[in-house]
């Protein structure tokens, strides 16, 4: 189980480092979903003991990105269709929260910076850059919630969010990333003429719409 993304690990939090590597590893599908984790094998290749081991792969069952069944096997969760139009549901109600709450004090340098992102995301799927794309769309999103200034809205979507993106990899060659563009644009300009109404009802489409995307075609849930 030999991979490129392990390194082993210096004088830093190894259990943070270790959650950090391998959580980046299961959204970019570098670990496949149903894939077997065994600690030894992590902690001979981190060159760390067993025990920041375990505790990183608590870290991640706990936020549903890996499972344990009895007998001791763990395991990258699987993607799950209803789950993910579950949590595409609560995204798209948080996100709209969030531009409600953002809008009134969301500057020139904000809008710019969301202008910014949008023409990298544009740029990321013309070039068939699925990770970049994400990155991207992650970004402009962001400058939103940060304006928002609400950290529980953001801790419920840190929690979430990775499920989504390793569908969003999954599915990105099949679906219209160009929409996306499109309805980003739409909320700019939504915002810069601080016209709530029409911001809300295009970012509520724009999650109803990726929800209605990414369920299509998707293979039915797995125990």
């Amino acid at each position: 189980m030999k991979n490129q993304w392990i390194k082993p690990v210096k004088r830093v939090s190894l259990r943070e480092h270790i959650y950090s590597v391998l959580k980046r590893a299961i959204i970019n599908l570098e670990l496949k979903p149903g894939e077997v984790l065994r600690d030894q094998v992590i902690a001979e290749q981190f060159e760390v003991s067993r025990t920041p081991v375990r505790e990183a792969l608590k870290r991640l069952e706990d936020e549903g990105l890996i499972e344990t069944f009895p007998g001791a096997i763990t395991r990258v969760t699987l993607i799950k269709e209803e789950e993910s139009q579950h949590i595409l549901q609560v995204l798209g109600t948080l996100h709209t929260l969030a531009t409600r709450l953002a809008l009134p004090v969301m500057t020139s340098d904000n809008l710019k910076a969301m202008q910014d992102f949008n023409q990298q995301l544009l740029l990321c799927i013309k070039n068939k850059d699925a990770r970049g794309a994400i990155d991207a769309d992650s970004a402009f999103h962001q400058v939103i919630l940060n304006a928002a200034n609400n950290p529980e809205i953001i801790s419920c979507l840190e929690l979430m969010t990775p499920k989504i993106q390793r569908v969003e990899l999954v599915k990105f060659q099949s679906i219209d990333s160009l929409l996306s563009v499109d309805q980003h644009q739409e909320i700019i300009d939504a915002i810069a003429d601080r016209n709530e109404k029409q911001a809300v009802k295009v970012m509520e489409e724009n999650w109803s719409i990726l929800n209605a995307l990414l369920s299509k075609d998707m293979p039915p849930s797995s125990p």
